[in-house]
């Protein structure tokens, strides 16, 4: 039986990379073609890594394969030192005064349609060898990718509490009625959902948050609001609000606040009981050290999130 030294050095090598495809894959033929690499040499190195550890790494299911509790051991280990040694390579290249690295984010649709473009525009203007890598994803799978170590700075809104997700900032972020700058209940300081009653709505996916609280609000008040308009894309909701004067949809603060800024749309606070319990979570793994680019990045995206437009 090997040492447990020895064993320790083994779990360096490639077959812990192909490993850890699997597990961020669920099969081994997906794994195969996002590494190039043939499906029987994965398998192999799977083989080699249970028989040296002396368990079974997966449970095998006919839609595909899931970790095993041996297995979950060896992914937290084998994500835990992938990002430990590009957070060293990150370092070192930031010696040369943050000249040069790369921070990549998983965001939901809301924050990548403006605020996080300029964000990184502004941030790439002050650090110009600095490289960004933006996946939009639904906010569960943007909180997996953090957890499976392929993004370094989460940014979503808020579904409750997750095992091993550390919340760097919290904000709330209440639900705001949109419409164009001439729409009659633009000037409003505040509405109920009642007054959105005559107009045409477009809405979110009924699995969002801000559809779930706003469903529940109307809910408890008994109105019936149809939408003329359901799509899972915000882009496509104030698409609509172009093409319909006195159209309305709903939606969190920073999604329009450039827009707003600019006078192109309006946005007004819902007053109703339950609209203002979503927070923004800005999101990073448990026990991960960021490397220098990303945790100054980080400073910068809490700051502005708070600030008003134009900081």
């Amino acid at each position: 039986m090997p040492t447990s030294q020895l064993v320790a050095r083994q779990l360096q090598d490639t077959a812990l990379r192909y490993f850890l495809e699997v597990v961020r894959c669920g099969s081994i033929s997906e794994a195969s073609t996002r590494l190039n690499v043939a499906g029987s040499a994965i398998s192999r190195h799977i083989a080699h890594l249970e028989e040296l550890l002396g368990a079974s790494l997966f449970d095998r299911h006919a839609r595909g394969m899931v970790p095993s509790a041996a297995g979950e051991l060896l992914a937290v280990h084998a994500i835990k030192s992938a990002h430990e040694a590009e957070r060293v390579v990150q370092d070192v290249l930031a010696l040369q005064g943050m000249k040069r690295g790369r921070v990549r984010i998983a965001a939901t649709e809301g924050f990548a349609m403006e605020f996080l473009p300029r964000l990184i525009s502004d941030f790439s203007g002050q650090h110009p060898g600095i490289q960004f890598h933006l996946g939009v994803y639904p906010p569960a799978e943007a909180t997996r990718r953090i957890l499976h170590g392929d993004a370094d700075i989460g940014v979503v809104m808020s579904r409750g509490a997750e095992k091993d997700i550390k919340i760097e900032h919290l904000q709330p972020s209440p639900v705001m009625a949109v419409m164009g700058h001439a729409h009659p209940l633009a000037q409003a300081k505040q509405l109920g959902l009642l007054q959105l009653q005559p107009y045409p709505l477009a809405l979110p996916e009924p699995d969002t948050t801000v559809r779930q609280l706003f469903d529940i609000a109307c809910s408890r008040q008994r109105l019936d609001l149809e939408p003329v308009l359901t799509s899972s894309y915000i882009s496509a909701l104030l698409g609509f609000l172009r093409h319909a004067p006195l159209g309305i949809t709903i939606c969190g603060e920073i999604s329009v606040r450039y827009q707003v800024a600019r006078g192109e749309l309006a946005a007004v606070r819902l007053k109703d009981r339950g609209l203002d319990l979503r927070n923004i979570e800005v999101q990073t793994l448990v026990g991960r050290t960021l490397s220098r680019t990303a945790q100054v990045f980080l400073d910068y995206l809490k700051a502005r999130l708070a600030g008003p437009v134009g900081q």
